[in-house]
């Protein structure tokens, strides 16, 4: 006869509570199978997971992470600036790895870059074959992002470099000029995607950025997400995620600051006359306290009117002795004094309207009037707002077309996050929205619902028909939650109770002499039919035995813990008393 130990344990339980024999292996049976069968429904078959086939599109700059991606990425080995107000500095000391995810792996054989320290600054960059110029095209920036730790406080966003003869990949850093900062950044509340541009003045040559001002919210989840930027050459921008739009906008009017000055703006040589009066109103000079007018009056006086209660209790003091109290056995008078019992709220005080000393209340007094001010009037003299005049804006200048980017070179990832294996994948820097996609299909359409599978196989279920409390257990619907349930329940209120605790949960009280007896009467019938009883059966009969001694003795040592307690909170409160 084959005998399971978990189900001889659960068993025995099941009978201490008073469940027959029958009830108790259909209990177990029905948990054995819900249990088979949500593994099935969970699991994500081989066949499923598709593989990885290098694309064959093609685009200014294209970067899946295959072999050489080392001859074409660089780490940084600059140090950070942190400006001239602080004298910490900073290196790029963050390493680099390109591997396969190892949270919801979506596709067999799909490797990405990856961050592999956290709590660090990295750096590093890739070259493009030639300079990328989007005058007059369409600008697609798309890559994925996967954040398999999370992300708590730190960027996964890269940025697209100024065309520099000069660039030089081991000092790529913080300082380093970009064209765009592009993808999500996220600590504490502060969660958006960014889309920054550096804008170059025409008149001085000096470079802004602008920063897109009411930017949409990051997705911070562990499986792949992707982000798509588009700019065309009518100045009109949108970002998507996944695919779907979530921003739509105008590089002329979303941005701050904006991209072109005020024609007008304050002349700052202007200055308000010392004459001009900009107080609309002002007090009444012809206006006069009344004669009647008393400053001095109280704004609360004696209620005369008031009468006392019929049934208020003169007499009757608010607080009596409780009467219930009693001298504890151990109080010594010589040393703790004369015991006084605890004082409680008289009872009687409750029926009526009051007890003790009667005093008339307070009421407000109707001659109240307070100070008195003068009203207000308008002000005769007023002028209005003051403001200085408007001039032409020396430095106004017009640019119709911020769309025609300067050239870039380079794509760099110069990011301090706190946390590691943020993975970027599939990156596609070009100008045709339709390959754009066409590469998001064969790469994260295809790996995306196999790992939204995964994630959804991981969440625990949710458990149905979850008692709200203790007292809604049933013993055959979950004998081993039950049993603990009542246990902690029993154990939390013989700790100040030990009596209430017994009247509560009585189930704990006699169950422990219950368990043993039935689990003698489960090994006898066990070992009727002459044989000796396996070694998982003794091993089983050992358990449950002990558990039962463990439960009693936590119980007795619960009550007696009680007891203490209340013996000495009550000796505390009377000595409190004298």
């Amino acid at each position: 006869m084959r005998f399971n130990v978990a189900a001889a344990a659960a068993s025995a339980a099941l009978l201490a509570g008073g469940v027959s024999a029958d009830d108790a292996q259909k209990v177990l049976k029905d948990e054995s199978s819900s249990s088979t069968v949500a593994e099935a429904a969970t699991s994500v078959s081989p066949a499923e997971i598709p593989t990885f086939t290098p694309t064959k599109l093609k685009a200014p700059f294209l970067e899946q992470f295959t072999d050489g991606w080392d001859a074409r990425w660089k780490p940084s080995h600059a140090k950070k600036e942190t400006g001239p107000d602080t004298e910490e500095e900073w290196a790029y000391v963050g390493e680099w790895s390109v591997e396969e995810p190892v949270v919801f792996k979506g596709m067999e054989g799909d490797k990405g870059l990856v961050v592999k320290n956290a709590a660090a600054h990295h750096a590093i960059s890739a070259k493009f074959p030639k300079a990328i110029d989007p005058k007059g095209k369409d600008l697609v920036v798309q890559y994925e992002v996967k954040l398999q730790n999370g992300l708590e406080c730190g960027g996964a966003y890269l940025k697209l470099l100024r065309e520099n003869k000069a660039l030089h990949q081991d000092e790529f850093s913080n300082t380093t000029p970009y064209v765009i900062m592009f993808g999500p950044d996220k600590c504490g509340h502060t969660n958006k995607v960014h889309f920054i541009f550096n804008h170059k003045n025409p008149k001085t040559g000096e470079y802004e950025e602008k920063h897109l001002s009411a930017p949409p919210t990051a997705k911070i989840v562990k499986t792949t997400e992707l982000y798509t930027l588009i700019v065309h050459p009518n100045n009109t921008f949108l970002i998507q995620q996944d695919g779907e739009t979530v921003k739509e906008g105008s590089l002329l009017e979303d941005f701050v600051p904006s991209v072109n000055p005020e024609k007008e703006i304050d002349d700052p040589n202007d200055t308000k006359p010392e004459d001009w009066v900009d107080q609309a109103r002002i007090p009444d000079p012809d206006a006069k306290k009344p004669d009647d007018w008393d400053e001095e009056a109280p704004y609360e006086i004696v209620d005369e009117e008031a009468t006392m209660p019929e049934d208020w209790l003169v007499d009757e003091p608010q607080t009596i002795p409780d009467p219930e109290a009693q001298k504890p056995e151990d109080w010594d008078d010589e040393e703790d004094g004369d015991w006084i019992a605890p004082t409680v709220p008289n009872p009687k005080c409750f029926e009526v309207s009051g007890c003790g000393p009667w005093t008339k209340p307070m009421k407000k007094n109707p001659d109240y009037k307070g100070i008195w001010s003068a009203p207000l009037i308008d002000n005769p003299a007023y002028k209005g707002p003051w403001a200085p005049r408007k001039i032409a804006n020396p430095d106004y200048y017009e640019d119709k077309t911020p769309a025609n980017f300067e050239p870039m070179g380079a794509i760099g990832f110069e990011i301090w996050t706190m946390q590691n294996n943020i993975l970027f994948d599939n990156i596609y820097i070009g100008h045709s929205v339709e390959d754009a996609k066409a590469l998001a299909d064969e790469t994260f359409f295809k790996k995306h619902p196999v790992e939204e599978k995964l994630e959804e196989a991981e969440k625990p279920k949710p458990e149905e028909n979850k008692p709200s409390s203790p007292s809604d257990l049933k013993f055959t619907e979950d004998p081993v939650t039950y049993i603990k349930e009542k246990v902690d329940l029993f154990v939390t209120i013989a700790k100040k109770d030990p009596v209430e605790a017994i009247k509560f949960v009585p189930e704990v009280a006699g169950g422990a002499a219950a368990l043993l007896v039935t689990f003698i009467a489960i090994l006898a019938s066990l070992v009727s039919g002459g044989s000796s009883p396996a070694p998982a059966v003794k091993k089983a009969a050992k358990d449950v035995k002990e558990k039962a001694k463990d439960v009693k003795d936590k119980a007795a040592e619960a009550v007696a813990t009680g007891t203490e307690k209340a013996k000495e909170a009550t000796k505390r409160n009377t000595r409190n008393q004298s």
